[in-house]
């Protein structure tokens, strides 16, 4: 037996015979290892179907879609046929895997899981497969998945079209087009999605927290999230060799990922960011430190009940939403202390560049998006 390859997956591609088959991850079949045999001869153009094979069990892995029965993978000789005739390029299934295995390496761990493998699990429920049939995969895109995820699909089949013309997989992009046949409302961030707590509601919402028995471990990280204007990604991932008397620096986040909550190195717009620490700031990384003996330098600074990442999900629909209903504020997502912070900060003559290189934005951003929300109405005498 010859070991011809070893995906980047845990699907092996192996010659038994003189034949192809896969060797599939122990780990689905309770650690017994299991072969698929694909009843071809090991030639170059048979590897090519193989790696397709390869491709397609991976993504239903990575997507939770594998097929245990080994139905779907099983080869199936007339179909071999049809696909050894008929152009790759018209399988909309096999461009889009493709497309997907280029862009993973260089994909953000929440961006494939949100999006990427979102969308895979969409076009496998679609049942027309072929890009000759693009009208007809609109049609059902537009009458079975919700306005703005739709139109985040065919977005992204257009790039997968235009990505295979490059590549001289097809000659056209059928999409192109139909892309802009839908009008949605625009698509509402968490970064500009900006209705801020006044100073009163901030106060409240923290002297709520550390009143409360059953959450007031996470008021220091509450606090830091309203004196800093820093994204809750970036807060959760802070450990104490980050925080001196002087500045704070934030150089990577914690994201959500197909494997859990995950660290990644970096920020959303930067690669580091120093965000120097007032007297506020001060007192409250004092006050923590007073409560935790022996700390060391890769403790986390705001560890869960349990010492692991903050799940910001399960803060949020469990503490937040707690803490919200009983002081009767209207419900805002954590995500507005960082506008609330930054709202404050424009309020009190903080110059927008000096804002901007705070909280880890361009200053365009920060007059696009904050400007029209300041509370401060009185005209000025000039």
């Amino acid at each position: 037996m010859q070991s011809v390859k070893k995906s980047k997956g845990s699907v092996g591609l192996e010659v038994f015979r003189g034949r192809l088959r896969l060797r599939l991850p122990r780990s689905l079949f309770n650690g017994k290892q299991t072969y698929l045999s694909l009843g071809i001869d090991d030639t170059k153009l048979n590897r090519k179907l193989a790696e397709q094979k390869i491709s397609q069990i991976e993504l239903d892995i990575l997507s939770d879609n594998f097929d245990f029965t080994l139905a779907k993978y099983k080869p199936q000789t007339h179909l071999a046929i049809v696909e050894a005739i008929a152009p790759k390029q018209d399988n909309l299934n096999r461009l889009w895997q493709e497309y997907c295995n280029f862009k993973k390496p260089n994909c953000a761990p929440g961006t494939w899981k949100h999006g990427y493998l979102a969308q895979t699990r969409y076009l496998e429920k679609c049942p027309h497969k072929l890009l000759a049939d693009a009208q007809k995969i609109y049609a059902w895109i537009v009458e079975n998945i919700p306005a703005d995820s739709a139109k985040r699909l065919l977005i992204q089949l257009s790039a997968c079209c235009n990505w295979a013309i490059k590549n001289k997989l097809i000659t056209a992009n059928p999409f192109d087009e139909l892309t802009k046949e839908i009008k949605i409302k625009k698509i509402s961030t968490e970064d500009n999605d900006i209705n801020p707590f006044n100073k009163e509601e901030r106060d409240a919402i923290i002297a709520a927290f550390k009143a409360n028995r059953y959450y007031k471990h996470y008021a220091p990280y509450v606090q830091f999230l309203f004196f800093t204007g820093a994204r809750p990604s970036e807060v959760i991932a802070l450990q104490w060799k980050h925080i001196s008397s002087k500045s704070i620096s934030f150089e990577q986040a914690v994201v959500d990922s197909v494997n859990g909550l995950v660290l990644k190195e970096g920020l959303k717009t930067q690669n580091k960011r120093l965000f120097p620490v007032n007297a506020q700031l001060l007192n409250l990384i004092d006050e923590i430190k007073s409560d935790r003996p022996n700390i060391n330098p890769n403790d986390l600074v705001f560890p869960s009940p349990e010492g692991k990442w903050i799940d910001t999900h399960n803060f949020r629909n469990r503490a937040w939403k707690a803490i919200m209903n009983s002081l009767g504020i209207e419900y805002r997502k954590p995500y507005q202390t960082r506008h609330t912070f930054v709202t404050m900060a424009y309020e009190a003559d903080v110059s927008i560049p000096q804002i901007a290189r705070w909280v880890g934005n361009s200053p365009e951003v920060i007059m696009k998006c904050y400007a029209g929300k300041i509370r401060k109405v009185a005209v000025p005498e000039l």
